[in-house]
């Protein structure tokens, strides 16, 4: 088991392809966090070392309600990167477990929490690029976006880097990435939370043809081929925002 200075490890949660997860024990905030550590196999990878130090020194500088926040990244020896412990469930396990579709007024809020994070994220000069049901926590009406391992500022793409389900057309060719980029992960979230379907063929009210019209239209803007179609993060979130009313 790994040894944190300074906190207790209390349970491996979970193991991605680079790295791990822990609950641990903070002395000092006298409270359970999160630790993201590198695979004991993933020491020696630097690429996966610098995404993490990246990620630490990002959410470090960022302060906003609807990401997840960071309270220390350790640089040395091996980075680990401490965490809020977030209460609640992922988007994906939420529609997974769900036998009722999200409503349009859960909906239309999910998505505007997303922008509002985006926005704020898209003015510290990084686009997140793997929005996606599973880095959203949902607990008590209000959304988180989490891992920003991939975050990075507006330029060219590498092709293939996020999740292809939800990566928009230019992410994938590895063209140039834009605020529009992660406008199109907001898309393909609010899709399959309003449909439960992963697959999306046709306008979002093809799967559900009594979701709120002005919701489903913002949906597909959003979901746009081209990037220069799709809103803005703002414009996105302002017509959720009026398709709620009063």
């Amino acid at each position: 088991m790994i040894e944190i200075p300074g906190y207790e490890v209390v349970e491996h949660l979970s193991r991605s392809q680079t790295l791990d997860v822990y609950d641990v024990y903070s002395e000092a905030r006298d409270c359970r966090c999160i630790a993201k550590t590198l695979r004991p196999d993933k020491l020696a990878d630097q690429a996966a070392r610098n995404r993490l130090l990246n990620e630490g020194r990002l959410l470090l500088r960022l302060a906003h309600p609807h990401i997840v926040r960071a309270y220390e990244l350790i640089e040395e020896p091996d980075p680990v990167l401490i965490l809020e412990t977030l209460t609640g469930e992922t988007v994906a396990h939420m529609i997974e477990r769900s036998t009722r579709r999200l409503s349009s007024t859960d909906v239309a809020f999910l998505g505007m929490h997303l922008c509002s994070a985006l926005a704020y994220l898209h003015s510290e000069g990084s686009l997140h690029l793997d929005v996606k049901p599973p880095n959203v926590i949902a607990a008590g009406g209000c959304a988180k976006l989490i891992d920003l391992s991939i975050a990075s500022p507006p330029g060219p793409g590498r092709p293939g880097v996020g999740t292809r389900r939800y990566m928009a057309p230019e992410q994938e060719r590895g063209d140039v990435l834009t605020e529009a980029t992660d406008v199109y992960g907001v898309g393909a979230t609010l899709h399959e939370a309003a449909t439960g379907v992963r697959e999306r063929n046709g306008s979002v009210r093809t799967h559900r043809p009594r979701l709120q019209r002005e919701i489903a239209d913002a949906i597909d803007a959003a979901l746009d081929p081209e990037p220069a179609c799709r809103p803005a993060v703002r414009e996105l979130a302002d017509a959720l925002d009026a398709a709620l009313g009063d």
